[in-house]
């Protein structure tokens, strides 16, 4: 099997993170047996550009069992989880492309090997593997039915396409379903922020000023879960309705120049480049810590920041470079200014991927189901698909709900009933 991963000799390590994430991944698991025995991703070559960690491995046990012929590789050279790609290899059968640390260059040979693969469905976190197909990769255009998009940022980038019309096949927005945004962006991105932070810096939250940096679901989460633990929270945005929200929500805003002073923690949640730049940081007090959690590590412009650095102590806590100004200030940056929750912690916690997966597997199916009728364009996940994952999470956590009446219902599609 062609690979490349770190150390095949960590698989044993990898097989045991994944099967205790599979634990928590009831709906996931479900769906697994289920493509088990239906076997809808037969005779189809897929490829996936996602986060190497034991969540994606279920991920990955899920569509193989589906039939799929499946290729991995990483959308994010920090976020691989080297046992889990090892395990994928040795245990699971998987190829897969994918080492933690990899270099640019590494990142997109591996993305190439994911692409020789000629798939016929992708899926995406971030939007690398389309796009190096629209750029680079022509002759792939006309074998793929359909690829799937898991983030806000790759979406973005698949809406700029669409629209610049250099989009020629379906991608089916995975991110813009309620199973995924409400739960993965705005609970999942919200713990697993924080748990980066604290693990790269032991930082206490109490009473400490956070700075976030977009007040999307992702930043939404984050701000919650600063909160919880008793941050003063202070919120960034360039969305006069999102910055209303955040206002109301109880949060105070301001423009990053005016917080620039006031904070001990910064976080980037915006999907777009230089949120943070020299100037805020000529700002900043002495020992403020800056991170990002949106998909790309252009949020900060860590080149600016560099440039204007008289030295750069790297790694004086693992994970944290120190960036000294001529002043004798320094600030933190944490993973490089990459994700903090994947580079740092471990990601979303299963729980919360087991809905988010489990749309993507389900949407896998129908896409493919379609046999190529979906026009090119950025197309929804079916409803349907939705409410049968929230349904089934429901039922794994024991939770039951009312059902609508005949009389309700005909209540809720009818207009003649007034005052």
């Amino acid at each position: 099997m062609d690979h490349d991963v770190a150390d095949l000799s960590l698989w044993k390590d990898g097989v045991k993170r994944v099967e205790w994430a599979s634990r928590d991944m009831p709906v996931l698991g479900q769906i697994r047996e289920e493509f088990g025995q239906s076997r809808p991703l037969e005779g189809l070559r897929m490829s996936a550009c996602l986060h190497i960690t034991s969540e994606t491995a279920n991920l990955a046990r899920a569509l193989k069992a589906g039939g799929a012929d499946l290729v991995l590789c990483a959308s994010n050279p920090l976020s691989t989880q080297d046992d889990v790609a090892a395990a994928l290899v040795r245990e699971y059968e998987i190829p897969v492309f994918a080492v933690r640390g990899e270099d640019t260059d590494t990142y997109y040979a591996h993305l190439k090997a994911a692409l020789d693969h000629e798939p016929n469905i992708t899926m995406d976190d971030g939007a690398d593997l389309v796009t190096a197909i629209v750029k680079d990769h022509p002759a792939l255009h006309a074998g793929i039915l359909g690829s799937m998009e898991e983030t806000t940022t790759g979406v973005i980038r698949l809406k700029s396409m669409a629209q610049k019309g250099v989009l020629t096949f379906p991608v089916i927005a995975v991110n813009d379903a309620r199973t995924k945004y409400l739960f993965d962006n705005r609970y999942g991105t919200g713990q697993s922020t924080l748990d980066g932070i604290i693990r790269a810096t032991g930082l206490l939250i109490a009473g400490r000023t956070i700075v976030v940096a977009g007040y999307g679901w992702c930043g939404r989460g984050f701000a919650m879960r600063a909160a919880g633990h008793g941050a003063h929270v202070i919120v960034t945005e360039v969305d006069e309705v999102r910055a209303l929200e955040a206002a109301m929500d109880g949060y105070r805003v301001m423009p990053m120049a005016q917080a620039a002073p006031q904070g001990d923690v910064f976080c980037t949640l915006s999907g777009d480049m230089h949120v943070i730049r020299p100037e805020h940081v000529r700002e900043m007090k002495d020992g403020a810590i800056v991170c990002n959690s949106g998909h790309f590590d252009v949020e900060i412009d860590m080149a600016g920041i560099a440039e204007m650095s008289a030295d750069i102590i790297k790694d004086v806590q693992p994970d944290v470079d120190q960036y000294v100004m001529e002043s004798g200030k320094s600030i933190y940056v944490l993973a490089q200014g990459r994700l903090v929750n994947l580079a740092c912690a471990e990601g979303h916690p299963s729980c919360v991927m087991d809905m988010s997966f489990a749309t993507q597997a389900l949407t896998s199916r129908w896409c493919a189901a379609q046999k190529g009728k979906l026009g090119a364009g950025v197309h929804q996940v079916p409803e349907e698909i939705v409410n049968r994952v929230a349904r089934l999470k429901l039922e794994s956590m024991g939770i039951r709900i009312d059902r609508l009446t005949p009389e309700q219902k005909a209540y809720l599609a009818g207009w003649e009933t007034g005052t």
